[in-house]
């Protein structure tokens, strides 16, 4: 088990990618452009080495100004940071790939991504509309291209050095398998929703199988109800070891073998996500054995529509606050 120092710097090589994954991430998904620089500077500062950025979330500038800021105050190198960003659905035809990530390396101000996901495994139909919609209300799917053609061009932009590694975003367990299968590269990342309510174990056991590292968004529950944070096995640990419920959610991420992510605006929180501790044995043993509430939160692994973004953008959707720990 990992001690009280070292839990939070947690890293995870990538067996199928260069370099390691830090464990503890911070998401970028924030409304608010001005927001958004602001609390991707003050998590570079509070130690968080893990940017997690998306085409589709419309502020990777932002972010890359901010980690500009950080960069040129001589507080970190672009080697010591590892940023994950994604290819949008609406980007999924392989002649449309390399000029996805290209425009996401140029609102980076990046030379390199280190990790690239396909965001989600349902093609849209192409173009600069995010959230294409039909006279009826409804997603215009795009049934011209697999996931296994999108698939072989981001191996693609690993062998161009575009990348360091490649992996998927909100999927099934059995997307992955259906990748893996028709990989000439593996998966390095599975990214999904997963929490203390969603602990996803057979995708987890599948992932450890395979060498790749589940990365947990939502690691918190996103501030919805039910509140992972106000479960009292949580809360029960947490005043146990006077810890925050949070502290406790996020070091039984770590400990179990995930990365996570987790998105706040206010400095408090994001130093509180930030400086974790290990956990006791019994309470990994207590979570896995006394929590059996099963809550998915965000239903984008069905339609490839993020439960998260709002289509006005401007307008968070109900429960997408930033604002929770």
């Amino acid at each position: 088990m990992a001690n009280f120092d070292t839990l939070r710097y947690t890293k995870i090589p990538l067996i199928h990618g260069s370099g390691a994954i830090p464990a503890v991430g911070f998401g970028t998904l924030i409304p608010d452009r001005l927001a958004t620089g602001r609390a991707t500077k003050a998590a570079l500062e509070v130690g968080f080495r893990h940017l997690d950025c998306a085409e589709r979330y419309r502020n990777e500038d932002a972010v890359g100004d901010a980690v500009q800021v950080v960069i040129n105050a001589g507080m970190i190198r672009r080697e010591d940071i590892f940023v994950t960003t994604k290819l949008w659905n609406t980007n999924h035809r392989p002649e449309r790939v390399k000029s996805a990530i290209d425009a996401s390396l140029r609102r980076l101000g990046l030379d390199y991504i280190d990790c690239y996901l396909i965001h989600t495994p349902f093609a849209f139909q192409p173009g600069d509309e995010q959230d294409p919609r039909d006279g009826r209300g409804q997603v215009i799917y795009d049934n011209e291209v697999t996931l296994i053609e999108t698939w072989h061009a981001l191996e693609r932009l690993v062998d161009d050095g575009r990348c360091k590694a490649i992996g998927l975003s909100d999927v099934t367990l059995e997307k992955v398998q259906e990748v893996i299968t028709a990989a000439r590269i593996k998966p390095a990342v599975v990214q999904v929703e997963s929490h203390p309510y969603l602990p996803e174990w057979e995708l987890l056991d599948f992932c450890r199988e395979q060498g790749i590292v589940l990365l947990a968004f939502a690691a918190l529950g996103h501030g919805m109800s039910p509140n992972v944070l106000n479960d009292p096995v949580i809360t029960g640990i947490a005043e146990r070891i006077s810890k925050t419920p949070a502290q406790v959610a996020l070091a039984w991420a770590v400990q179990r073998g995930t990365a996570f992510l987790t998105t706040s605006t206010k400095h408090t929180y994001i130093q509180e996500n930030f400086e974790i501790s290990a956990l006791p044995e019994d309470a990994m043993r207590e979570i896995r054995e006394s929590i059996r509430l099963n809550v998915r939160f965000n239903d984008v692994v069905k339609t490839g529509v993020p439960g998260f973004i709002s289509r006005a953008r401007e307008v968070p959707s109900p429960g997408s606050a930033a604002d929770v720990p």
